[in-house]
């Protein structure tokens, strides 16, 4: 692999010109193809999983599934409704949502019972996941027909209203961590590296990879198809590990410069860090990469689309650190071998040291590794004690699969959708149970479905049908499937919207419907999708951190040909998420933290979170711990002893790292600005994981152990040692300078 990356290196020094060029042309290949294919997004069956899933599959193979509805409500801005008003405003609304050709239907308007309000429910034509696409236009209309009636306050809410504001609410999220999170890398680039140049070819080549991903991922999306989620990672893992991996090379680049007082070439020193640096990075990347790819077996939509952007962005991410990055290190570089006589002569003149000349830690790292020095087995276990009273909590870890009652009320629909549901509180949850049985069953199958019904609407969890009315069953012309929707007066994440679906589940289907020979039953809604989403998780999760583990341990032992290193790569690499997650339990599942991160706690963590963020965890994890570990090994290989080639190595590292590190923790930490929840308990787990990480684990734990472990850390291989500095392999001579 080393001599793949020093050739790599060789041919960009050589041919700067054609690599830098070559580079940008590709990412705008990938752009452009991005466009041309478009992005093909997940559909409703896409989400599919448990029994709610295969009930919407039935309800879908007889024509009765799910169809967007929007609510139109109209009351009044101040005391009782005026009924002749608001009347006048619904007829309007009426005529003007049938005559667009996006609505399927409207029904006749209805009363609250308190009188206040008058609704108005508007069928969409399509999918339901469309209806977030074509719900504009009946935004506009209800807008106009506000302003037409200024007596009452026309407003609108439903699933495609929400669904948009979500998504434009999460656009204006991503655009606001960028301009946080962007300026505070540069600066922390710029404190590195001590010029503007240097602190911007980071940023540069994490916003080109950013770019080309984006176009790969629209084109991986025709394969793998997109949940809408694959972009917020794109630009959340790519901004961080683009800088980490550039700031990796570049640094060591800066170190053989110095290091070489002037007697190589550029190209000689971007060949030295490659062989050294490049081999770390591609390590880094892979691992990153196998740990993402361990979502594919949870067999979810949106972890699948999560890790096609990740896998993505880190893949583009080590190609350019490998082509581009020596390109421009090599032109700046050669500028900077002209500007140097003239820049040592001015120092000279004023007296001033040779600023390339840098102690290789300071105080503050030094104060930090000085522990795990002096007292390995005391700072270990103190250490060790630290990370598992912070997992403690995780213990007490739960799940919810958050709905549109948990979005923010920023959103315009949302308090719509408050007000929609104080007046009609049994439009807030809706169980459908749905029947597939041969056709010359259908009368049958109605009668049970109508008997659930009302023991259903006897049941206090249920909402009580209209005076007189009964329950509606919907059959399939067919009369193979048929579908009966029971009113829950609950919000969905709540107690007794789950216990209600439990009830009819266990107590309700089987004491009717399910009584019925032949006839398959299935339960779908917002409350059976999450349920049933948490479950599927729940049951994929032994088998993805399985070999999460497994592939992790093979990643470290290829790398470092140590069973020893591997072994203690994985623990250390659970302690770092274990850490993680309990403190996301301890700060999102109570409510201490809700004014101080301005959030609204769910008493649980978003089903998604902990998995994904494991995975990412392990992956990111790997880059410190190969970068780390590498400088150790090849101290060793330079023939220090096992404690000199520890502490030569966090020493030569722990700069870089923590700089790392910052910049990782600052673009994670931009989204506990983000208005969603579940964003927001992303980018603090991340966040605080990669500064656990950085500090806890690198500077203290991991030195401890190697050095207690001492020579036993490489077994069943032991690194060999050789005199003097390590070389790139013989491929071509180094080129000296003058």
């Amino acid at each position: 692999m080393r001599q793949l990356q020093v050739r790599m290196a060789r041919w960009s020094a050589r041919h700067a010109g054609r690599a830098i060029a070559g580079w940008f042309a590709f990412v705008v290949l990938c752009l452009a193809a991005g466009i041309t294919v478009g992005t093909n997004e997940a559909t409703t069956r896409d989400f599919w999983v448990g029994e709610a899933g295969r009930a919407e599959a039935m309800a879908t193979e007889g024509g009765l599934q799910r169809e967007p509805t929007e609510r139109i409500l109209i009351r009044s801005r101040s005391g009782p409704l005026d009924m002749a008003a608001a009347g006048s405003a619904a007829q309007d609304v009426t005529e003007r949502m049938r005559g667009l050709p996006e609505v399927k239907s409207v029904a006749a308007p209805v009363r609250s019972e308190d009188g206040r309000v008058l609704l108005v429910s508007v069928t969409m034509n399509g999918p339901e996941l469309e209806g977030r696409k074509n719900v504009v236009p009946l935004l506009e209309q209800t807008a106009e027909v506000g302003a037409s009636h200024p007596d009452v306050i026309v407003e609108e809410t439903g699933s495609p209203a929400i669904s948009k504001g979500v998504n434009d609410q999460r656009g204006e999220d991503l655009a606001l961590s960028e301009r946080i999170s962007l300026p505070v890398t540069a600066v922390t680039l710029l404190v590195v590296f001590g010029s503007v140049i240097m602190a911007g070819v980071p940023l540069l080549l994490a916003l080109s990879s950013i770019a080309a991903a984006i176009g790969l991922s629209m084109v991986a999306s025709h394969a793998l198809p997109d949940a809408g989620v694959g972009m917020n990672l794109i630009l959340l893992i790519g901004l961080a590990v683009g800088v980490d991996y550039t700031l990796f090379y570049l640094e060591r680049e800066r170190e053989e410069r110095a290091r070489a007082g002037g007697l190589l070439s550029s190209g000689a020193l971007v060949e030295l860090a490659a062989a050294t640096a490049g081999r770390a990075i591609v390590v880094s990347g892979l691992a990153v990469i196998v740990s993402t790819a361990t979502l594919y077996l949870a067999t979810d939509v949106i972890f699948s689309s999560l890790a096609t952007g990740t896998i993505l962005v880190v893949a583009v991410a080590v190609a350019s650190s490998l082509t581009v990055l020596p390109a421009l290190l090599v032109k700046i570089g050669r500028r900077t071998e002209r500007l140097a006589p003239r820049k040592a002569a001015r120092r000279a003149k004023r007296g001033k040291p040779d600023p390339t000349v840098k102690p290789e830690t300071g105080r503050v790292f030094g104060a930090l590794l000085r522990p795990a020095r002096t007292r390995p087995g005391l700072t270990l276990c103190l250490s060790v004690l630290v990370m598992l009273g912070l997992a403690a909590p995780a213990i007490g870890l739960k799940l919810i699969d958050p709905g549109k009652d948990t979005f923010s009320r920023d959103i315009p629909a949302m308090r719509v959708y408050d007000r929609l549901t104080g007046s009609f509180p049994e439009l807030f949850v809706t169980h459908e149970v749905v029947a597939r049985a041969a056709p010359e069953q259908a009368t049958e199958v109605k009668r049970a479905l109508v008997d659930l019904g009302r023991r259903a609407q006897a049941d206090p969890l249920f909402a009580k049908g209209a005076k007189g009315t009964g329950p509606t069953v919907r059959t399939s012309p067919d009369g193979r499937i048929s579908v009966l929707r029971l009113a829950v007066p609950h919000p969905a994440p709540s107690d007794e919207a789950i216990e209600s679906l439990v009830h009819l589940r266990q107590d309700h289907i089987p004491a009717t419907v399910g009584q019925l020979p032949g006839v398959e039953t299935g339960v779908s809604g917002d409350v059976a999708r999450g349920q049933d989403y948490v479950a599927h998780e729940s049951d994929k999760l032994p088998l993805v951190i399985g070999f999460l583990l497994l592939m992790t341990f093979l990643m470290t032992v290829w790398a470092f040909r140590s069973v020893v290193i591997g072994i203690v790569g994985v623990v250390l690499n659970l302690l770092s998420a274990g850490a993680s997650l309990g403190l996301l339990v301890l700060v999102f599942q109570g409510t201490w933290a809700e004014g101080l991160l301005a959030f609204d706690s769910l008493g649980a963590i978003a089903s998604r979170v902990p998995l994904f963020l494991v995975v990412i965890l392990f992956g990111l994890s790997m880059d410190y711990q190969v970068f780390v570990v590498s400088r150790i090994q090849e101290a060793r290989r330079n023939g220090m002893s096992a404690r000199e080639a520890v502490l030569e190595g966090i020493n030569r590292s722990a700069k870089v790292v923590t700089s790392a590190a910052i910049v990782m923790v600052t673009v994670f930490g931009a989204f506990v600005a983000l208005h969603l929840t579940e964003m927001k308990q992303m980018g603090f787990c991340l966040a605080v994981a990669v500064l656990l990480d950085a500090v806890i684990i690198r500077l203290m734990v991991l030195p401890s152990v190697l050095l207690l472990l001492g020579e036993r850390a490489w077994w069943p291989g032991r690194p060999g040692r050789r005199g003097g500095r390590t070389e790139i392999p013989a491929a071509g001579p180094l080129t000296e300078v003058g």
